[in-house]
């Protein structure tokens, strides 16, 4: 007897992450019955290949989810709000990679490498995916709290500037432009205070606070209070929630860097017990999801530059803490439109098939 393949609608298939997802449906072993391809009205009528064949999108509508098993939502967070309780209601179930639902406590927020099994209670219909930072800081923590029981986690994030879409990538090119022009013309950009903020001159439409070009920018996401960001403490919340660590002590500082795909993070995570570099080498050696490139001496570490394009974590510059046999030190680079965006939506999304498909 041959397995029931379920059905799959993509939501925001025209969109970036939407875009990153048909490949990766392309790429992965095939387990769908049916695929929709659904976007905004303005978008419908555009046709998209995926797994070889052209298919024409959807306009957005509540009929569109009729007979649809699993619906995956690569959308703002407003219009995840909006559609994704419709698909519930029409049968689906739904993986969001949006931050709608991440806190919700009646919503799992899930990584299939670290807590699979919270997929399996889904009281509103809805499994939630993390941030695009969280995301690759938690495959290689989650891996290490696993064997050693994480009890602070310390992290000072170097996050490309996609993480902003396509805004961000187009202010960051538009700038290297205008820096590029100002050194043809032998300006010596970067050695005075406010040169390169003159030379880039005023730019309102940016979504950076500050130029990116030459420089990095201390502050991602929107005012939380008591000078934290909105991203800051996203972090921290959804980190305590995947690892069921409520009270999981933590200090985040996001950054924006010149970089225009992958983030990068520099982690200190303080454990129950004492580690040793062999035995952390060991585990993130073979954690599913991480790549361990660790020889620094040799030139062999992560950097963005080497990472992009790829779906594990690199890990590299680990090191124990030189004043305390329970901390350790790591660098960290994963791609944020792959493991931080489409490809953990696509991971939940195929474990949820299994379980249809074994049922």
């Amino acid at each position: 007897m041959t397995a029931r393949r379920p059905s799959l609608a993509v939501v925001g298939a025209t969109g970036a992450s939407g875009g990153v997802m048909l490949q990766i449906l392309s790429q992965h072993a095939d387990v769908w019955g049916e695929v929709k391809l659904i976007a905004s009205p303005r978008s419908a009528g555009r046709k998209l290949a995926v797994r070889g064949e052209e298919k024409e999108v959807l306009p957005i509508t509540e009929d569109a989810f009729d007979g649809v098993d699993i619906a995956v939502f690569l959308v703002p967070a407003k219009v995840a709000a909006l559609w994704a309780p419709v698909a519930a209601s029409r049968g689906a179930a739904v993986v969001d990679g949006s931050a709608a639902f991440r806190l919700d406590q009646d919503v799992p927020l899930v990584v299939p490498e670290v807590n699979p099994h919270a997929a399996r209670t889904r009281p509103r219909g809805i499994v939630a995916s993390p941030d695009c930072t969280t995301l690759s800081l938690i495959v290689p923590v989650g891996a290490l709290h696993a064997a050693f029981g994480l009890r602070e986690l310390t992290v000072s994030t170097y996050q490309a500037v996609s993480g902003r879409g396509r805004d961000g990538v187009a202010a960051l090119r538009e700038e290297l432009g205008l820096v590029a022009a100002g050194l043809a013309a032998g300006t010596e950009l970067g050695t005075r205070p406010g040169d390169v903020r003159r030379a880039l001159g005023d730019r309102p439409t940016s979504p950076f606070p500050a130029p990116v070009a030459l420089n990095v920018v201390p502050w991602a996401g929107t005012d939380a209070g008591d000078g934290w960001s909105s991203e800051e403490l996203s972090i921290r919340d959804e980190c305590r929630k995947i690892l069921g660590l409520p009270q999981l002590r933590t200090a985040i500082t996001c950054v924006y860097v010149p970089v225009v795909t992958t983030h990068s993070m520099s982690v200190h995570a303080r454990f129950e017990n004492e580690v040793t570099v062999d035995r952390a080498h060991e585990i993130l050696a073979t954690a599913p999801g991480v790549v361990l490139f660790d020889s620094p001496a040799a030139g062999d570490f992560p950097t963005p530059a080497d990472v992009v394009g790829t779906d594990p974590t690199w890990v590299g510059r680990v090191r124990r803490s030189l004043d305390d046999p329970q901390g350790l030190e790591m660098f960290l680079c994963g791609d944020n439109l792959r493991k931080g965006g489409a490809l953990n939506v696509a991971q939940i999304a195929e474990s949820l098939a299994a379980s249809m498909a074994g049922s």
